[in-house]
């Protein structure tokens, strides 16, 4: 039986591409930057790879937050402040919150029969301040940000931190539903439990991650558990 169900917070409940490129163009342009596909485009890549990098151990969080800003300036010769478009963009993404479609109608239908927790490998007064105005406190038995407890996903010392907090648990119990295969996937199977992978794209797994479950739309969630 599944009673503990492990949330990936960005691009898997919440659009984080979306709330991203908002906050991205109203950081450069607070910086004196005019914002272009261009440079959007090549954050993102920037961005994501850094955050891989992360994931491996190679750098640190910080090299993160601020060295993808100064390797954007760089390639495009921006002259600005890598620590001032941090906080800008910091502060405008912790204002954008847009449900990935059917997020909230399925935490509502399964918060009721379910022990639900959000795991997420994102900035701690980033995410602390998306999840409280999109108010979903209510649904989750406990947040689980890797920057307040010291690990990230998917380093087994990040889920074995949750696990002690979670009331009886079982591993037998619990599945983790994400949308990484390097970050939630890898650390579910590094954690030893099940796993559901949200692949609305329909990417193909490249990284030799088991995935237990597969699911495209989010209101595949609940049959895939009562079939189990």
């Amino acid at each position: 039986m599944i009673r503990n169900l492990l949330f990936d917070l960005d691009e898997t409940l919440f659009d984080f591409h979306r709330a991203e490129a908002i906050a991205l163009h109203r950081a450069l342009k607070s910086q004196g930057v005019t914002p272009t596909e261009e440079i959007t485009r090549r954050y993102r890549e920037i961005n994501d790879g850094q955050w891989k990098r992360l994931e491996l151990k190679e750098i640190t969080r910080d090299e993160v937050t601020l060295g993808r800003f100064g390797i954007l300036f760089w390639e495009f010769g921006i002259d600005a402040s890598q620590e001032a478009m941090r906080d800008a963009y910091e502060g405008f993404l912790g204002e954008g919150h847009y449900y990935i479609a059917g997020a909230e109608a399925l935490l509502e239908r399964l918060a009721p029969a379910y022990r639900l927790y959000l795991v997420s490998n994102g900035t701690a007064r980033v995410q602390r301040s998306r999840i409280a105005s999109a108010g979903l406190e209510k649904y989750f038995r406990e947040i689980f940000i890797s920057q307040e407890i010291g690990h990230n996903k998917p380093d087994r010392a990040f889920f074995d931190f949750c696990f002690a907090r979670i009331p009886d648990f079982s591993r037998e119990e619990t599945v983790i539903v994400g949308d990484s295969l390097t970050s939630d996937i890898r650390g579910g199977n590094n954690a030893g439990i099940r796993t559901c992978w949200f692949n609305p794209a329909g990417k193909e797994n490249t990284v030799g991650t088991h995935v237990d479950w597969e699911i495209a739309r989010l209101d595949e969630l609940p049959g895939i558990w009562e079939a189990f």
